[in-house]
Order: C-alpha cells, then structure tokens, then sequence
C-alpha cells in the first residue's frame, strides 16, 4: 500500500472522520464503521486532504483533464483544496467549478460557482463518500448542459465497499451506469489491513473484537 494512504487512514482516525463503534447509516444499516468529513475542520487539515485527494487523482486520471467539480455542499470545498493541492505537487492549474443549489439570478448569474465549464473540458468530480450515487445522478446533467464536455471520472475519499443499490457496490454501480471511471483515496479492505491489530496512537483501533463486526457486516452488506 502506497505510503499517503497509510497516512490518509491514520489521518482519519487523527480527525474522528473515520470511527468505529455501533452507528446507523442514511439507508438505515446498522453499521461498526463510520466517515463523517464534517470533522475536517481546519485549514491544516483542509490542506493536506487536498493533498491526499491530488496523489489519489494523479494516480487514477493523470493530470489529463481540465476541470475538478465538486457537488454542493461538501464538494466545495473539497474542489478547492485539491485544486490548490494539484498546483503545488505537480505544478498543474487545474480550474475548479462546483453548483448552487439555487441559479442565482443577480451579479454573477447561473448555478456555477469557480470556472465556467467549457466546450471540450474533461470533468473529473470530487465528493467525499458515496453510498447510493445520487449526488451523480443530480451532478451530470448541470455537467453536461454546460457544452460539448467529457465527464472522466469520479474521486471519493473512503470506498466504502458495500452493496449501493444493487448487489455491486456503489462505486462499481456509477462506473456500469454512466461510463465514469472511479476511484477512492482509499478502501475500507485497506483500512482494515493497516489497522487490524496494530498500535496506532497508543492504542489498537480494530481488535480482534471489532474485526469480527466488521467481516459480519461485509456478510450482509458486502458488494459482489
């Protein structure tokens, strides 16, 4: 496993983003994990996100594309920090673009926010976890009403790896629906390997105890 992603796990754990215990998810399944990017609270913290978010981009698209977009709300400022984040690793000024959740109808009209998307532009967007891929469904026709446009993929932090809608998981659902490639910083089969019954910050995160729940939910959620 790539050195950042080791550090994005541990980075996550740093923040409370990623907690293990007895929690509920949106769709009602009672689950032992959970990733909440609402505790990205810093600038610091923004910052080396955006950092992990472009070494994860880099890896899956290159730098072959031309606009980063993140869906409202938690997309922007995700769009913003790993813009920033491309231009300082790899010196490559990707523009940003995310949607209003209303058209503004003064000043700086539209539903856009950041770039103006162009005709010809390769889209890559950016969100932090999907579990049923209906943020895509709303995102891709504002994309794609923009122009003659490609959108190339879809960059999540955490691959949650469970069933979406269908037997497959969500991600793998997205990519069989509209065309898109994706791609997470990281899977939850690598935060359970670099965890398992290893110290981290003075304590074990994932016991033999937790393990257990964790392969037990994958027995009844687990994508295909």
């Amino acid at each position: 496993m790539e050195a950042y992603k080791q550090e994005f796990i541990g980075f996550m754990v740093d923040c409370q983003v990623l907690k293990f215990g007895d929690f509920v998810t949106k769709s009602g399944r009672k689950t032992p994990f959970f990733v909440n990017t609402g505790f990205y609270r810093t600038g610091a913290q923004l910052r080396r996100l955006g950092q992990y978010y472009a070494k994860a981009i880099h890896d899956a698209y290159g730098l072959d594309f031309d606009v980063l977009f993140g869906p409202a709300y938690k997309g922007i400022p995700l769009t913003v920090a790993a813009t920033m984040a491309i231009s300082e690793l790899y010196d490559r000024d990707i523009r940003y673009c995310s949607n209003r959740k209303e058209v503004k109808d003064h000043g700086d009209k539209g539903i856009l926010l950041g770039s103006p998307i162009q005709d010809k532009d390769r889209v890559v967007i950016i969100e932090d976890v999907t579990t049923a891929g209906t943020s895509i469904q709303e995102t891709l026709p504002i994309i794609r009403a923009q122009g003659d446009v490609t959108p190339v993929g879809l960059v999540v932090s955490v691959d949650r790896m469970e069933r979406g809608q269908g037997t497959k998981s969500a991600l793998k659902e997205i990519e069989e629906k509209y065309g898109l490639q994706t791609t997470a910083i990281v899977t939850m089969a690598e935060v359970v390997e670099h965890l398992y019954n290893r110290e981290y910050q003075g304590r074990v995160v994932i016991d033999d105890a937790m393990k257990e729940a964790i392969d037990r939910y994958y027995e009844q959620y687990g994508a295909e």
